[in-house]
C-alpha cells in the first residue's frame, strides 16, 4: 500500500509546485489596460503581438479593450480607466490645445495611413473622386480622422466638400455601415471587415482605398499620459518592443500566416475573408515598419485638422511625440 501511496503523494507534490511557479511567473506580469479605437483587421500588427506572447516576453499582460471614438478613448486614458490608448493622434493634439496639464504623449505609431475604403452603392469602373460630385457620402463624425481624411483628400484633388458633395456625419462610426444598408447615401467611408461584408451582402462596390488617396499620417498610435511614460519608462519600452515585434512580423509573412495568427480576435470572419482582407491592407502599404513617428507624418495630422477647420494652432512635435523607446 505504502508503495502505491509514496508515489501518487510525489506527483502531488510535484503538480502544486508546478502550479505554484506558473502562477509566480503570472503575476510577476504588469497589467496594462489598453482602450482601442475600434476593433479591425486594420489593426494586424496589434493582434499579432497579442496572440504571439510578444507582451509577455517583455513583462506584461495586456487587455485590449473596445472604446469607440478617438474622444473616448483619450477620456479613458486621462481619467486613468486605462494606461494605453490606441487611436487617431489627432485627440493627443486637441487635449494639448485645451490646455491640459498631464497631458498625453504618442509613443509608437502604428498605421501609416487611412484604413478606410470607399464604397459605393452602384457599379464604378475606373473610379475617381470626381464621382463623388453631386453625391452623398457617408463619413463619420466631424473632427475623426477619417471624415477629416476624406476632406483632405477632396480638396488635394480639387473638390469642395462642402458645396460639390454632401458629407453626412451625423452617424455614429459604429453605425455607418447599418446606415447604408439601410438606404442613406450614394457612398460611404468603412473600415474592414465592414467593406468586404458590405459587398459580400450585395449592398456595394468597394472602388477606392481612401488611405492611398490621402497619404502617409501617424493614423493610428499609442498614447499616455506625461506622468505615465515617466513613472513606467519599462513598461512604455516594453510594450514599444512587443508593437515591434509585431509589425516586423506582419512585414515578413504572408497573408496567410497572418490569418492563422489573429483569427480568433475575429471569430465572425471566415479565414478566407480575413486573408483576402489582410491582402488589401497590404496592398495600400497599411503598417509601418518601426514605431517611429517622423516630425514630417505627425504635422500632417496637424495640416488635415487645420484643413478640416478643426485645429486652431498646431501642438508641439517635441512635446506630443515621445520616440525614446523606438527604433
Amino acid at each position: 500500500m505504502k508503495k502505491v501511496i509514496i508515489p501518487i503523494i510525489i506527483i502531488l507534490i510535484v503538480g502544486v509546485f508546478v502550479f505554484l511557479l506558473f502562477n509566480k511567473e503570472e503575476s510577476n506580469l504588469k497589467k496594462v489596460k489598453v482602450a482601442e479605437v475600434t476593433h479591425s483587421i486594420f489593426y494586424a500588427p496589434q493582434y499579432v503581438a497579442h496572440a504571439l506572447g510578444y507582451f509577455e516576453e517583455e513583462g506584461l499582460d495586456v487587455e485590449l479593450l473596445l472604446v469607440p471614438g478617438a474622444d473616448k478613448v483619450a477620456a479613458s486614458v486621462l481619467s486613468g480607466d486605462v494606461q494605453i490608448g490606441f487611436c487617431g493622434s489627432e485627440a493627443t493634439i486637441y487635449i494639448y490645445n485645451q490646455g491640459q496639464e498631464d497631458y498625453l504623449v504618442n509613443f509608437a505609431g502604428l498605421t501609416k495611413r487611412d484604413g478606410s475604403f470607399i464604397v459605393s452603392r452602384e457599379k464604378i469602373e475606373d473610379f475617381t473622386l470626381e464621382d463623388l460630385k453631386g453625391k452623398t457620402i457617408i463619413g463619420g463624425r466631424i473632427g475623426g480622422m477619417p471624415e477629416m481624411t476624406l476632406e483632405y483628400t477632396l480638396k488635394e484633388a480639387g473638390i469642395d466638400p462642402k458645396n460639390d458633395l454632401t458629407i453626412d456625419t451625423s452617424i455614429e462610426f459604429a453605425a455607418m455601415s447599418g446606415a447604408f444598408i439601410g438606404g442613406n447615401g450614394d457612398f460611404v467611408s468603412l473600415f474592414e471587415p465592414n467593406a468586404l461584408q458590405l459587398e459580400e451582402q450585395g449592398y456595394g462596390y468597394v472602388v477606392a482605398s481612401l488611405g492611398e488617396l490621402g497619404g502617409v499620417v501617424p493614423y493610428t498610435a499609442y498614447n499616455t499620459k506625461k506622468s505615465y511614460i515617466e513613472s513606467n519608462p519599462d513598461v512604455i519600452e516594453g510594450f514599444t518592443k512587443a508593437i515591434q515585434k509585431g509589425l516586423d512580423y506582419v512585414h515578413s509573412h504572408d497573408s496567410k500566416d497572418i490569418a492563422e495568427v489573429i483569427l480568433d480576435y475575429f471569430p465572425d470572419i471566415s479565414k478566407s475573408d480575413l486573408e483576402i482582407i489582410i491582402d488589401r491592407y497590404k496592398n495600400i502599404d497599411s503598417w509601418f515598419t518601426t514605431t517611429y513617428i517622423t516630425e514630417e507624418n505627425f504635422n500632417h495630422i496637424q495640416e488635415i485638422a487645420e484643413s478640416a477647420g478643426q485645429l486652431d494652432k498646431r501642438a508641439p512635435f517635441d512635446k506630443l511625440v515621445n520616440n525614446s523607446y523606438s527604433k
